[in-house]
């Protein structure tokens, strides 16, 4: 029981990215229903763009100072991405069958796994992230890193920042009402090519935070680290409530900490010591899954985010 309390912690600091990246997923399905698997590798081309940012600012510059503007290029690759995405591979298959942009989500990711370990130096190799010296911080019993404060801090802030906006402004109100009904909002004088667009680039933003939350913690970010973040961030967001932005959120924490858990306590258990073990935590986080949706299929909070309104 001493190490719970670090445990927690962990799984707090996990679950906070996989919240990140799964409010992508969650945002694009609420509007649009098309679950974009390329949406972990925009989160990977954030990570590669926040630490391009980095080498390319003057040797020795610390990084406390280079953090914000990291945090800006990552977001702005991000979004760039995610705009073209839409535009370019999912626009065209808007009237198709949901197979066709399935099918297309995933030829995006490989293709874009395949651009950065083409065109990036060294690409096939795990590229190293700048991370925060100094000691950890004791919160409450468990050791927190420099860096894992950033996720904690971010991870609440966008948030409540995207609580706000969804609820009290002019554009959240058009997403709500384009998730809602999509023919009825074109008559009521809403661009709702528009909305989805602000969708995918808000899903990427939140990415390209969660990208540089994961540099900062691994110390490294390599062309294939968004497949198994993107999966179970896609798995929080099922977990949560598919469509739902704070559900999100929820299942991304519930996951992590799920995860550090079983972790660190299932090898405890008599018999189960063969199933213990960092070896054994994406099993884990999945039998989560699949109990959930038996019990309570639509997830965790189980609303769209048209319910919102």
């Amino acid at each position: 029981m001493s190490e719970l309390p670090q445990q927690l912690a962990n799984g707090l600091i996990l679950g906070a990215m996989y919240g990140l990246i799964a409010i992508g997923y969650t945002m694009v399905y609420g509007i649009v229903q098309l679950i974009n698997f390329a949406h972990g590798e925009i989160f990977m081309v954030g990570g590669f763009g926040a630490l391009s940012v980095f080498l390319a600012l003057p040797a020795g510059t610390s990084l406390a100072l280079a953090l914000p503007v990291m945090l800006l290029g990552g977001i702005a690759v991000s979004v760039l991405v995610g705009i073209a995405a839409e535009r370019f591979a999912y626009r065209p298959l808007r009237g198709a069958p949901r197979l066709a942009p399935l099918i297309t989500a995933i030829g995006l990711s490989i293709a874009l796994q395949q651009a950065i370990w083409k065109w990036y130096p060294d690409g096939k190799q795990a590229r190293v992230f700048p991370q925060f010296k100094g000691r950890a911080f004791d919160i409450l019993g468990a050791t927190v890193q420099r860096g894992d404060i950033f996720v904690l801090i971010a991870a609440p802030a966008c948030m409540i920042a995207l609580g706000f906006f969804v609820a009290k402004t002019r554009s959240g109100r058009a997403m709500q009402a384009t998730a809602q009904d999509p023919d009825t909002a074109k008559l009521m004088g809403i661009n709702t090519d528009r909305i989805i667009v602000l969708a995918f680039a808000i899903g990427a933003a939140f990415a390209g935070v969660a990208a540089v939350a994961y540099g900062l913690r691994t110390g490294e970010v390599q062309f294939r680290m968004g497949f198994i973040m993107g999966l179970k961030a896609f798995t929080a967001a099922v977990l949560g409530g598919i469509g739902n932005i704070y559900g999100a959120m929820l299942g991304g924490v519930v996951l992590g900490i799920a995860e550090a858990l079983a972790t660190a306590y299932i090898e405890e258990i008599p018999g189960m010591e063969q199933f213990g073990g960092g070896a054994w935590k994406d099993v884990w986080a999945f039998v989560l899954l699949i109990l959930v949706l038996l019990l309570r299929p639509q997830g965790l909070l189980g609303e769209r985010v048209a319910d919102r309104a």
